[in-house]
């Protein structure tokens, strides 16, 4: 699989959104009831912010998934943990199957954006902070790399805070996929990416 990345344009791609947060598998994305114009505001907001910023994920140049970044010293984390620089936050949403479901899709799409991140030259340590409940991505966490460092309470939720390495990814990695290169990261729209 060849995955691209692409700087998500609020309006063009709101609808598009729209269709994979509105999904029940999302409920952990909270905008369950959102509509198309709440879409359009929320990542208008985000993509202006200077500290966070979406990309859409493609697969063959077919929109897959939904990736965030941000700086966790601009976000409630800043609150929750000492952020040490090289720290970068992530979010992840994959679209649903437009073929049905493909197994270790998933692990692909999350080992490209790991790749991606880690690409980046001042990126030491990607931070995520997904609902407690949320069990299956605490799973594809620890798969690639990311080691619980606890629970935390955020405005929105209970999170389980957890970081991955450089090293922890490429170990991850290594054991998990270990006939597979690196994916290659093409130059993708750097505008505004952190």
């Amino acid at each position: 699989m060849r995955f691209t990345f692409h700087c998500l344009d609020a309006h063009a791609d709101a609808l598009l959104l729209h269709g994979w947060v509105t999904q029940p598998y999302a409920v952990f994305w909270g905008m369950l009831s959102a509509s198309v114009a709440d879409v359009v505001e929320e990542y208008a907001a985000i993509q202006s912010s200077g500290h966070h910023h979406a990309l859409l994920g493609l697969d063959g140049g077919v929109p897959a998934f939904l990736m965030e970044e941000y700086l966790p010293a601009s976000s409630p984390l800043a609150a929750v943990y000492t952020v040490q620089p090289g720290d970068v936050g992530m979010h992840l949403l994959v679209g649903p199957p437009s073929s049905g479901p493909e197994p270790g899709y998933t692990t692909a799409v999350m080992d490209a954006v790991l790749a991606r991140l880690f690409s980046l030259p001042d990126v030491e340590r990607v931070v995520v902070e997904p609902d407690v409940r949320n069990t299956r991505i605490h799973a594809l966490n620890e798969r690639l790399g990311f080691q619980p460092a606890g629970v935390v309470a955020l405005p929105d939720k209970k999170a389980l805070l957890s970081f991955c390495t450089r090293s922890g990814y490429l170990a991850a990695r290594a054991a998990l996929l270990p006939a597979r290169p690196l994916p290659t990261i093409p130059n993708s729209s750097p505008e505004g990416a952190l």
